[in-house]
């Protein structure tokens, strides 16, 4: 007999105690990482090999996909490669808990109350649309939790020295998170179980992405963190604002993630905030993915994680070479594998050892630099709107499948809307128009929008860039 689905509030719950694993991970990757690429390598082949094992006995899915392979696997290309279409189409497949469908998650996902909150006591839930032009719904477990933790041990304990240390703790150790809001984002959940503990509750706040300039300056500057933890477009804007005179504060650490950067940003966020700056390379599917170092290459935690570079053909692109898209798999979650998965990022593996002594791979990532829009307001003064501001807001308007929004203008842009299935193309329309007029006009901009008749387009690599800024030669001519 089939049980009825689960509500949305009968699958959470909170759960604000310390996990006891989360010190022999660290402990675990202290000396992993200590005794060098071999012993990083077993740890990657064993527990390869055990996620298998596990996989095939709980997924319909993978018991499936992996019939006749070998019993046991250490070597990765021995998998197909899997995307975020199928792990979506097949949600209810795939999943290796049995309470756990699709319906149950959306319906969790729907109630922004829950946001941050366990769902069935022990995973988290957080959605993406990505830019592959399918919304991911991704479960973290709570081994994934722990790691992610003792990942995070692992990148601080690179980027900090004792005196830092001293410096944040003197400033009680407040955080600034700067992420998207208002729904199931990795970033947002991952703000709410820090501030679901006592310690957390008074020194870690979420400053929304979306919030005017003006007012999210005003608000820091009444904080004043000691840990800065925006998207690095954020972190470029945020900077210009130190130098200006309009934002002082004195952050020990300023930790970016969501987008490239290029080299001088890094060193100007640097010297504006006199910080140790860090970036981090991951993504929803696996948040603890990588993590960089002062030679500005990221090194990625690949005795939890496999990064395999390739290209369009999925074979092997050698080390020094840029690769098409990369496949990942994730060694720590069990409850939604993640195995030789797609990402669609385009990366290059270090060929020799990283001059900092890190024994981890060393990557750069060539397809995640940002764009922003700038656009004039009534005096002419440029006021600039990052991706990830626009995509938080998509994510929230119902009947959106994908747009594209490109600056036809110094004020004017052009939007390119694919509908969801069923979804009526003029009411979704009407709707997206004013929520971004509304977003636009918090920011100051009197911005005319136009629908374009053409679906959104694609990338040569697949992937489908939100903004699309006005090339400079085109200013110009303006």
């Amino acid at each position: 007999m089939m049980r009825p689905p689960l509500s949305p509030r009968r699958t959470a719950a909170r759960n604000t105690s310390a996990d006891p694993h989360v010190l022999p991970a660290l402990l675990d990757a202290r000396r992993t990482y200590r005794a060098g690429p071999a012993a990083v390598a077993e740890r990657q082949r064993a527990r390869l090999a055990d996620l298998i094992a596990f996989t095939r006995t709980r997924s319909p899915f993978y018991r499936q996909l992996y019939a006749g392979l070998p019993e046991r696997i250490e070597d990765p290309s021995l998998l197909p490669v899997t995307t975020k279409r199928e792990l979506m189409a097949r949600f209810d497949e795939i999943v290796t808990d049995h309470r756990v469908t699709r319906q149950a998650v959306e319906a969790f996902v729907a109630d922004s109350t829950l946001i941050g909150q366990p769902f069935l006591n022990a995973n988290t839930v957080a959605t993406t649309s990505g830019t592959t032009g399918i919304r991911g719904m991704f479960l973290i477990d709570q081994q994934a939790l722990v790691v992610a933790t003792a990942m995070a041990g692992r990148m601080l304990a690179s980027w900090l020295r004792p005196r830092d240390v001293f410096r944040i703790v003197a400033g009680r150790g407040r955080t600034a998170m700067v992420s998207a809001t208002g729904g199931h984002f990795a970033s947002v959940a991952a703000a709410a179980r820090l501030r679901n503990t006592r310690r957390g509750a008074r020194t870690v706040r979420l400053f929304s992405v979306q919030t005017p300039l003006t007012q999210l300056v005003a608000e820091l500057n009444s904080f004043r963190p000691a840990l800065l933890a925006p998207y690095a477009s954020t972190a470029v804007l945020l900077a210009s604002e130190q130098q200006a005179g309009r934002l002082h504060i004195n952050p020990v650490l300023v930790t970016l993630s969501a987008e490239g950067l290029a080299p001088d940003e890094r060193r100007r966020i640097a010297d504006a905030f006199g910080a140790t700056v860090g970036n981090s390379y991951a993504a929803t599917e696996c948040p603890f993915l990588s993590f960089s170092c002062r030679q500005g290459w990221l090194h990625v935690n690949s005795d939890w994680a496999i990064l395999e570079p390739v290209d369009a053909d999925h074979r092997p692109v050698p080390p020094g070479r840029q690769s098409h898209t990369v496949l990942l798999t994730n060694l720590a979650n069990r409850v939604q594998p993640i195995l030789r998965y797609d990402l669609g990022d385009s990366v290059l593996t270090r060929s020799d050892p990283c001059a900092c002594g890190n024994p981890l791979p060393a990557i750069q990532v060539q397809g995640r630099a940002a764009d922003v829009l700038t656009l004039p307001d009534a005096h002419g003064s440029p006021v600039t709107i990052t991706p990830l501001t626009l995509s938080a807001l998509l994510d929230r308007i119902p009947g959106v499948e994908l747009a594209q929004i490109a600056q036809t203008a110094p004020t004017a842009l052009s939007v390119r809307l694919r509908p969801a299935a069923g979804a009526d193309r003029e009411q979704v329309w009407r709707s997206l128009a004013t929520e971004i007029d509304r977003l636009l006009r918090a920011h100051g901009l009197d911005v005319a929008l136009h629908l374009d008749g053409a679906p959104p387009q694609p990338t040569g690599g697949g992937k489908y860039r939100l903004v699309q800024p006005l090339r400079s030669t085109e200013v110009t001519e303006s």
